[in-house]
């Protein structure tokens, strides 16, 4: 009995007096990390978990379009120590020396990712990039506010569905359906393209087809009723048919974007060991799935993946279909034509 109560007895005071974390365990504490990432599209209490593990303090900054963070990079890249930019844009940061080459040996989680998701064109061994979501664009409709389902990207241009169509506010996305809706690449350079790309949305607005544009609010709008159809992300969408069962979603048979947003280090950074434990933490299959079940977004995270129950597996925003990711198409970079792209979206904007 005795013996039972020293026991008892140590391990009360273990429990009170407990030592303190090692300095070795939390190397970069006190290390203040800037990430640069989307509007809502980390779980708050992932970033409160990383602080409390490793004792590096996050300062969380948003973006709503890539070229919006990329002017900011360009402005003072050693600002921000992680940033979340897409698949092509990624490739024009690797193209202009603006990240820096990861230490793929302080991001060990790297194995945890999909494989059909490393190596990837834009990024060939993942040198600068870590997948940290994927989906694809299409168009999330109320059918009860539509004749039949939407199959064609021609539904927003069409007239049917006139002053109930909500389109993208980013130029990649809303020209490159448009050229999809054409019959052509979502990265062409061709003017010719382009410039017929240009005159169907310039039409669409002078048609008044549209009720406006938008990025992140577009999901709550249609939760709430307000237009018919809308071009969406596949994350939003699900988030969006999960609180209105009369939503739907689909990526039209024409084809879309597949896209890819990654954790990147920018050139400068003055903690990148720090950034890229960030990195690492952020592919670890407990903080993905965390992510996912807050964003509505798919998870490159294999366990995540696995761990996806019935219902998740058949939804088609978070798990699209095979034949719908075949007619889908990664964005590249298409700086050297940027002017081009930029003229035409001004255009489009002006349009009345």
């Amino acid at each position: 009995m005795k013996k039972i109560a020293v026991i008892l007895l140590v391990a009360l005071l273990a429990g009170l007096f407990a030592l303190p974390a090692l300095a070795e365990d939390k190397p970069f504490a006190g290390t203040e990390l800037v990430v640069y990432n989307w509007y809502d599209y980390i779980d708050p209490s992932v970033l409160d978990l990383f602080q409390e593990e490793t004792g590096i303090e996050v300062t969380y900054v948003n973006f709503t379009q890539n070229e919006d963070m990329y002017a900011r990079l360009e402005a003072g890249a050693g600002a921000y120590d992680v940033v979340f930019p897409s698949e092509y844009m990624i490739e024009r940061l690797i193209k202009e020396d603006r990240l820096e080459a990861l230490n793929l040996d302080n991001i060990p989680n790297l194995e945890n990712i999909l494989d059909n998701l490393r190596d990837p064109s834009y990024d060939p061994g993942n040198a600068y990039s870590v997948p940290y979501m994927w989906g694809t664009l299409g168009i999330l409709y109320n059918e009860d506010m539509v004749s039949a389902p939407i199959t064609s990207w021609t539904s927003l241009f069409d007239g049917e569905y006139k002053g109930s169509i909500f389109m993208m506010n980013s130029l990649r996305d809303t020209i490159g359906l448009a050229l999809k809706t054409l019959g052509y690449s979502m990265n062409t350079r061709d003017e010719a393209q382009l410039r017929e790309a240009g005159d169907m949305l310039v039409k669409q607005r002078q048609d008044k087809l549209i009720s406006g544009n938008f990025v992140d609010e577009t999901k709550d709008k249609m939760v709430a009723n307000e237009a018919a159809l809308a071009v969406i992300y596949s994350g939003d969408a699900l988030y969006a048919m999960e609180k209105n069962d009369r939503l739907r979603y689909v990526v039209p048979d024409e084809g879309s974007n597949i896209w890819v947003d990654g954790m990147c280090i920018p050139k400068g950074s003055a903690h990148k060991e720090a950034a890229e434990c960030f990195i690492n933490f952020m592919c670890r299959p407990d903080i993905a799935q965390m992510n996912m079940d807050y964003i509505y977004y798919s998870s490159p995270v294999k366990q995540v993946v696995e761990n996806l129950d019935e219902e998740q597996t058949a939804n088609v925003a978070m798990n699209p279909p095979e034949e719908w990711v075949d007619r889908c198409e990664y964005y590249h970079d298409i700086s050297d034509a940027m002017n081009l792209y930029e003229g035409i979206w001004m255009e489009v904007q002006m349009a009345r």
